[in-house]
C-alpha cells in the first residue's frame, strides 16, 4: 500500500496496534504482511504519529477541563441497541488470462483474454454510514464478500458474513442492488425477510435514457421531463412514475412520434425489481 491510499478506521486501528505491540516500525511492517495488508514502515509511522497527536489533544482537553462527550458504555446484561444492517450486492467483469494466454502462435480465434464476472457484496450497519466535512459519503466500518462462480454459492457466503455482522439480531435488514435478476433471486433465497431496494443510481439511469430518447438533442427538455419523475421516485411515489412509463406509447402516438426502443427496454427493466423499487 502506498503512502496516500485511503484506509478504513479498522485498518488504521490494526496498523497502530501492530506498531504498539511490536515496538518498532520495521517489525510492524513485517508483521502486517501476515494479516493480509503489506504496509511499509514509513506509512505505519505516519499513521501512528497522526493517531498519537489526536490522543495527545484529547489528553490536553481533559487536563484543561474541556472534557469531550463520553462514549456510551454497554452495561452487562442490557439489551443491545437496535440497528439496521445493509447488504449491497453487485457484479463486475474482471479481465483474466484465457485458456490460450501463453500460446505464441498467430492463429485466429485464440482465447488469450477472458472476461469473467466477479460477484461482490458490502455489508455494514446503517449507523456506520455518514458524511465527511465536505459532504462525501463514507462508511466507517464495512465487510466485503467476493466470489467468482454461481449465484447460489455467492449467496451462501454473503449470508454467512451477514450472520457474523449481526443478521440474527438486526431490527431491519436492507438489500440494496441494481436490477440484476440473479441478485434478487439471492435475496429471496437467503434474505427473504429483508427489504429489497433498487439503488437510486440504477433507478434513475434508465429514466434519463428514456428522456433523451424522447427529446433527442434537447437536453433542457429532457431534464424538464425527467426531473419531476425522479423526485417522485425518490420520495416513494413509484406507482405514478411507473404509470407514466406504461402510458408512454400512447403519449408518443398523441405526439405523432414513434415510441423509441428505450421505452420498451426500460419497461422490461422495471418490471423485474417491482417490489424493491419503493
Amino acid at each position: 500500500m502506498g503512502p496516500h491510499e485511503k484506509r478504513t478506521p479498522e485498518l488504521e486501528d490494526r496498523v497502530c496496534l501492530t506498531a504498539t505491540l511490536t515496538g518498532s516500525y520495521a517489525a510492524a511492517a513485517r508483521l502486517s504482511a501476515t494479516w493480509g495488508s503489506g504496509v511499509d514502515d514509513e506509512t505505519i509511522r505516519a499513521h501512528v504519529r497522526r493517531v498519537g497527536q489526536h490522543a495527545e489533544a484529547q489528553v490536553q482537553a481533559r487536563l484543561s477541563g474541556n472534557t469531550p462527550e463520553q462514549p456510551v458504555v454497554k452495561v452487562a446484561g442490557s439489551q443491545p441497541a437496535p440497528f439496521a444492517l445493509v447488504i449491497m450486492m453487485d457484479g463486475c467483469l474482471a479481465r483474466q488470462r484465457g485458456a490460450d494466454w501463453g500460446d505464441g502462435s498467430t492463429q485466429p480465434g485464440l482465447e488469450r483474454v477472458a472476461w469473467r464476472e466477479i460477484k461482490g457484496a458490502v455489508i455494514y450497519r446503517l449507523a456506520q454510514a455518514g458524511q465527511t466535512a465536505g459532504g462525501r459519503g463514507v462508511i466507517t466500518r464495512k465487510y466485503g464478500v467476493a466470489w467468482q462462480g454461481d449465484p447460489q454459492a455467492f449467496g451462501r457466503r454473503v449470508q454467512t458474513e451477514a450472520r457474523r455482522r449481526g443478521l440474527a439480531t438486526a431490527q431491519d435488514v436492507f438489500v440494496v442492488a441494481d436490477g440484476g435478476v440473479w441478485i434478487w433471486n439471492v435475496q429471496q433465497d437467503r434474505f427473504s425477510q429483508a427489504q429489497g431496494m433498487l439503488d437510486f443510481y440504477h433507478a434513475s439511469g434508465p429514466w434519463w435514457a428514456v428522456a433523451r430518447s424522447l427529446h433527442p438533442g434537447d437536453e433542457a427538455a429532457a431534464r424538464a421531463w425527467v426531473e419531476p419523475l425522479l423526485s417522485q421516485l425518490k420520495h416513494g411515489e413509484e406507482t405514478g412514475v411507473l404509470q407514466t412509463l406504461h402510458d408512454l406509447p400512447a403519449w408518443c402516438v398523441a405526439q405523432n412520434q414513434v415510441a423509441p426502443p428505450a421505452v420498451a427496454r426500460e419497461r422490461a427493466y422495471f418490471e423485474n425489481p417491482r417490489e424493491p423499487l419503493h
